[in-house]
């Protein structure tokens, strides 16, 4: 998009790629559908990108979702919105997006040299000279616009390359960590794998700080996995879980579950209790089966403290009520996340205070430009971080394009 918007503008434009091919990152994202950009509003888009959002604001205005939409369909890329504004091609291919992408580049003039990994960034007086390729391949440009990604999903050619070019310029980089990324647990029901596979649907999943106070409450899908839990509820929860474990300095968090986000624990109760009611002499565990999840029932049970076998005949009306709050309230201690090589997004990056929001070009160095998930910003996933990647890529191609204009 940066290079794309570089040529649009007039700019003498060269595309540097380390891999053997354009756009493999793009090309596995929203599940290999590429979920391009959201539909929200600006405010409400912003607030879906909890890493320092609020700086986008002036790239948003020159190159928004609005704008990406348009740009795309311009193209004969036809999109399609789905549930929570998410934004695909009506092709469900992700490879769509990338083609248009590589042949508006190369249709603009935009030279592109792929499997030409860069050495390093040069820099002069203040102001950026040019790359040196790790080939020894000296190239010299006006402006260098560095789009190389974080540290997430390293397969695919995002290795952190660039953070060593953004320190040589004098740049901050923030602590890097992983985002929208699977949750670990030690939890016995976790570590004994019977809840393996088991997925609940449109759930809560709150993250509480060590003084019981509510970090963030997340609604959504969720899935138990070998090691914890992952799903798009739990994704949403993990750089808040690494904010509480890095600020107070404790190995677990607690995450508690909300099977039933609509209703008051005294409904659950009542209904469990209606429920066993009209079988009398049936067990619980079997009474339940239809409306609690199945798997789930014997940890719930041994939780509330209620034995399987009972009946309605001698159900005891305290451990019922406890099981309504652990219906709603669900505990599970999680003691970290996977790496950030397994996360979907990177936090941390280069320090937003070093760049300006309305050029994306260095405050510290001339000429120099960053965009995307080197930046410290990060979304969740939902078109939200692809979002930034293009209107960032878009601000910075305009602006090096006018800046390499100018006379020297």
């Amino acid at each position: 998009m940066a290079s794309i918007a570089a040529s649009r503008h007039g700019a003498r434009t060269l595309l540097l790629d380390k891999g053997d091919k354009l756009g493999r990152k793009l090309g596995i994202s929203g599940g290999g559908r590429c979920n391009v950009t959201n539909a929200k509003e600006q405010d409400e888009l912003i607030r879906h990108i909890p890493g320092n959002g609020r700086f986008l604001y002036s790239a948003l205005s020159i190159f928004g979702n609005r704008d990406i939409i348009a740009f795309f369909e311009e193209m004969g890329i036809r999109l399609k919105e789905e549930d929570n504004g998410r934004m695909f091609p009506v092709t469900d291919k992700a490879k769509t997006v990338v083609d248009a992408l590589v042949n508006r580049a190369r249709s603009q003039g935009v030279e592109i040299r792929t499997n030409h990994p860069v050495a390093e960034v040069l820099y002069g007086e203040g102001r950026v000279e040019g790359v040196r390729l790790r080939s020894g391949e000296t190239l010299r440009a006006r402006a260098v616009i560095v789009a190389v990604g974080g540290k997430s999903v390293p397969h695919t050619g995002s290795e952190g390359d660039g953070y060593a070019w953004a320190e040589s310029a004098g740049h901050t980089i923030t602590e890097l960590f992983p985002t929208e990324v699977p949750l670990v647990s030690k939890e016995a029901f976790i570590q004994s794998k019977e809840l393996q596979g088991l997925s609940l649907r449109n759930i809560e999943a709150t993250v509480w700080n060590p003084k019981d106070k509510k970090v963030v409450t997340h609604r959504g899908d969720l899935i138990f996995t070998h090691f914890g839990l992952s799903g798009p509820a739990a994704l949403r929860c993990s750089q808040f879980i690494y904010k509480v474990r890095k600020q107070f300095e404790v190995p677990t968090v607690r995450v508690t579950l909300d099977l039933f986000p609509e209703d008051r624990p005294e409904d659950l109760y009542e209904r469990m209790t209606d429920l066993a009611r009209s079988e009398p002499k049936k067990a619980l565990k079997n009474v339940l089966k239809g409306y609690l999840p199945e798997r789930m029932i014997p940890v719930l049970f041994k939780k509330s403290g209620l034995r399987e076998d009972l009946t309605f005949d001698n159900l005891p009306k305290q451990p019922m009520l406890t099981l309504a709050s652990v219906v709603k309230a669900f505990p599970v201690q999680i003691s970290g996340t996977l790496s950030i090589e397994e996360a979907f997004v990177t936090g941390g990056g280069v320090q937003l205070k070093e760049i300006d929001p309305g050029t994306m070009e260095s405050k510290l160095m001339g000429g120099l430009y960053f965009c995307g998930e080197i930046l410290d910003i990060h979304g969740y996933t939902g078109g939200y971080n692809i979002t930034a990647a293009f209107s960032t890529g878009y601000t910075a191609g305009l602006h090096a394009a006018q800046a390499a204009a100018l006379p020297s």
